[in-house]
């Protein structure tokens, strides 16, 4: 049996969950929340690789959930990856320092594009 990383999406809109499920769980064991306050207890109880996490979210948004996961110390050192309605890398190099120096990239970006970011985060030295 071939290992599959385990990836965490958080995204308060169900469908972008249902597309990203979809699309990713060919690849990898996807758990989703459209409820980012239950991201921390989420990622304590399914350990994954790598987060998966809309920027933009009502009430709590993923530069809080950013700041839970570094200051917790089990998973401090899981990667994140901000996904972002804005489109352009500008735009994304812009808003860089609000992101807390943390990658992200366009949810308009080809899943093949998402994917080749995930895995440049999933490696290992």
């Amino acid at each position: 049996m071939t290992w599959r990383a385990k990836i965490l999406i958080v995204d308060d809109s169900e469908l972008s969950l249902e597309i990203l499920q979809a699309k990713l769980s060919e690849r990898y064991d996807v758990v989703a929340t459209n409820r980012p306050e239950n991201a921390l207890k989420l990622a304590r109880e399914t350990e994954p690789d790598l987060i998966l996490c809309d920027f933009d979210m009502p009430e709590m948004d993923g530069s809080d959930v950013s700041e839970a996961l570094s200051a917790d110390e089990e998973l401090r050192h899981t990667p994140l990856l901000f996904l972002t309605a804005i489109a352009t890398t500008g735009d994304l190099n812009r808003m860089r320092k609000q992101i807390g120096g943390r990658p992200a990239i366009s949810k308009d970006s080809p899943i093949d594009k998402i994917v080749a970011k995930i895995e440049s985060l999933l490696k290992v030295d």
